[in-house]
């Protein structure tokens, strides 16, 4: 159940401008998890979310990104519970997901990631990620298929 909450999270603060915990504990309840403020809480520092600023002036929540090394344990288990393939073409890397859990994936590899990618779209069950050239292609598919077990 952490897992998905986790996964699930990542989600939300991918899709949604998220201020508060308890903007984040709605959109949890909405989706189906009953969850406390100090279990919000406890996900938070687990998953070492940090604020951010926004364009309007406020600020949001949104994965950690570089080198944080408490954080790649739980992003690992986010990517090797959302990817089930990964496939390089060119300087383009295209990886297959369960339906509906690209955008928590795709959060999970820019949080891991750095400055391997250049950028990633994500939809429902695809994500294109776009690297500088054809070796940083293979060598961030095969990157993910040794983190998913492939």
């Amino acid at each position: 159940m952490k897992n998905s909450r986790h996964t699930r999270i990542l989600e939300i603060i991918s899709e949604n401008v998220i201020e508060t915990q308890d903007d984040l504990i709605e959109k949890l309840r909405e989706s189906g998890y009953p969850v406390t403020q100090a279990t919000v809480s406890r996900d938070i520092k687990q998953l070492g979310l940090i604020k951010t600023a926004t364009k309007a002036g406020g600020y949001k929540y949104t994965a950690a990104r570089g080198d944080n090394s408490g954080n790649d344990n739980k992003l690992k288990t986010i990517m090797r519970e959302t990817i089930v393939s990964a496939q390089e073409a060119q300087n383009i890397v295209v990886l297959k997901t369960f339906a509906g859990m690209a955008n928590a994936a795709a959060t999970s590899l820019d949080g891991l990631a750095g400055e391997a990618i250049v950028g990633s779209i994500a939809g429902d069950d695809t994500i294109f990620v776009v690297v500088r050239n054809n070796e940083d292609a293979i060598e961030f598919a095969n990157y993910v298929k040794d983190v998913i077990g492939l």
